[in-house]
């Protein structure tokens, strides 16, 4: 039954999957599928990712080589004074919390996805680089129907859009947001793909478009230069390697935090027999709790502060860092369990995510973002740049204090899990400083409740942070009310439920974006694939 199969993809657009998909009809490997919607996902998604931001790609070989792609943002290689910085607050309201997000000629860092693409595709890739493109120029061209949640990041985004004349003139003309059901054609980006497909990334880094945009950052306040553009560089690195319950678990590793993060907290969660408890209970909300809790206390304790190090992850994970958070593990649910015997911000996320597996054994997961968006578009290219300077996240230190010519960190997180060598589930997700914690109940869900991916993937999530516990719906009452009633989630105070205790009225891209597919390494039908895309985030699955 599985002989036929070609491969499966999740996404957050049914375009960018169908982009993909149709990689696998013309012949193409799973790595030609995921650049096809990634530039797809450029058109479709236009609030989560951009020619303009960056990335990382996990990309599984079926000769079981993996490699991290990072093609994420850089910081300039020269600062200037603020004073002349085009960089400025805007208010973005969510409905319920109002937030500050800085945009702005000098929120914009150097960019890297075109370069990934173009570099996982080289040394990847197998079909022409013109095919790949032709879905994404095709949707550009003939016009995107808005859905729903596009409509909702475009409302959220409003301050952007409408700030940017060449993003109003072509999403919002009056000064009116698109609503779901309406046509957008994007000409001038359907150009830019089609001249990228000729010419190459350099084109890009050096070209017309290059010489505009530094132009404009000269003059009005930006940061980067032309040497910014042409120096940078895609990094192939070896992903953070891991178990998790004797499945091999690979992911992002440092300098970007999200990955060695996922692999603390999925220790801790191991010395846990999730297995004899029930989904939602108390006994299973409490242990994610503490796990998250203790989490974010050890990144605290030098982790952050050395990223830049090149043993950050082993020594963050060697034993005589991790086994006294085990301890304080082991106390915490006992005193929460008396007489049990088991021993941010805000930040709404504006990333999205593509899994994508074939029949050959091939895998790439791939994560990427503009951040809001900087309110600058390249004159004439459709083309949206970042605003990862002006990301409070990404620069606990301050904005401006960042150091020049470096990879900026990310929570960012592409993630596998490979059994014998073999790709067993594909995730990652979008989401700031949920991701990990979306990742995290998403492999859990899976391994130790047994979960179909569907299910694992769209099941309610929880995430602590701040002293702040947010629940989604779908929780039993019940169990809710005895985790209430236990030791409190920090050490010293109870939970009053007006502070501390956030209940969700809704599902809410707020807790992640997880897009997984996952392949059936034994059983009944091996080679057999699956997939799950978060509805939290229009999320689809696509299998040909």
């Amino acid at each position: 039954m599985t002989s036929n199969l070609r491969g499966a993809i999740a996404a957050g657009h049914p375009k960018t999957a169908e982009a993909g998909i149709e990689m696998f009809r013309l012949g193409g490997n799973v790595f030609d599928a995921v650049v096809a919607a990634v530039l797809a996902a450029c058109v479709v998604e236009p609030t989560l990712t951009s020619l303009g931001g960056g990335g990382f790609l996990l990309a599984h070989t079926a000769d079981n080589r993996n490699t991290l792609f990072d093609f994420f943002t850089q910081t300039p290689r020269q600062k200037r004074n603020p004073a002349e910085v085009d960089f400025y607050p805007v208010q973005v309201n969510f409905g319920t919390v109002t937030q500050e997000f800085h945009v702005g000629l000098g929120s914009i860092a150097v960019p890297g996805t075109v370069a990934g693409l173009f570099h996982v595709h080289q040394r990847l890739g197998r079909l022409p680089f013109k095919a790949i493109a032709d879905p994404a120029i095709h949707y550009a061209t003939t016009g995107v129907e808005i859905e729903a949640f596009p409509a909702y990041c475009f409302r959220i985004l409003e301050p952007i859009v409408l700030g940017c004349p060449e993003a109003c003139r072509t999403y919002a003309p009056g000064q009116i947001l698109p609503q779901p059901g309406t046509v957008i054609k994007l000409p001038e980006l359907a150009a830019t793909l089609s001249y990228l497909a000729e010419a190459g990334a350099r084109a890009f880094y050096e070209g017309e478009m290059a010489q505009q945009l530094v132009n404009d950052c000269r003059d009005r306040g930006g940061y980067l230069t032309l040497d910014d553009l042409k120096h940078y560089q895609v990094i192939e690195r070896s992903p953070l390697s891991t178990t998790y319950r004797g499945n091999t678990l690979l992911t992002n590793p440092p300098p970007s935090s999200g990955g060695s993060l996922i692999a603390f907290s999925l220790a801790l969660l191991a010395q846990v027999q999730l297995s004899d408890l029930e989904f939602g209970s108390a006994e299973h909300l409490r242990t994610l709790v503490e796990v998250m809790r203790l989490t974010n206390h050890a990144r605290t304790d030098g982790y952050d502060a050395q990223l830049s190090q090149p043993d950050v992850a082993e020594q963050f994970l060697a034993p005589e860092h991790f086994n006294p958070y085990i301890e304080k593990l082991n106390l915490a649910l006992n005193r929460a369990n008396p007489g049990g015997d088991r021993s941010s911000s805000n930040k709404w996320g504006s990333t999205t995510h593509i899994s994508a597996i074939d029949a050959e054994g091939n895998a790439a997961s791939v994560t990427t973002s503009n951040g809001e968006g900087s309110a600058y578009t390249i004159p004439a290219t459709g083309v949206m740049m970042n605003n990862m300077l002006g990301e409070a996240d990404l620069h606990p230190t301050g904005f401006h204090d960042w150091p020049e010519n470096v990879r900026i960190s990310s929570m960012m997180a592409p993630t596998m899990l490979l059994k014998n060598h073999q790709p067993e589930l594909v995730l990652g997700s979008g989401g700031s400083n949920r991701i990990r914690t979306a990742i995290v109940q998403v492999i859990s869900n899976l391994i130790d409740f047994q979960m179909p991916v569907d299910l694992a993937v769209n099941s309610p999530r929880v995430h602590w942070e701040n002293d702040v516990f947010n629940v989604e719906p779908g929780f039993a009452s019940r169990a809710l009310e005895q985790l209430l009633m236990t030791q409190p989630l920090s050490h010293s105070t109870p939970l009053p439920p007006s502070e501390k205790w956030v209940a969700w009225e809704q599902k809410n891209m707020f807790f992640g974006g997880v897009h997984a597919v996952a392949m059936a390494i034994e059983g009944a039908d091996p080679g057999a694939l699956f997939g799950g895309g978060d509805r939290r985030r229009n999320g689809c699955v696509a299998i040909v």
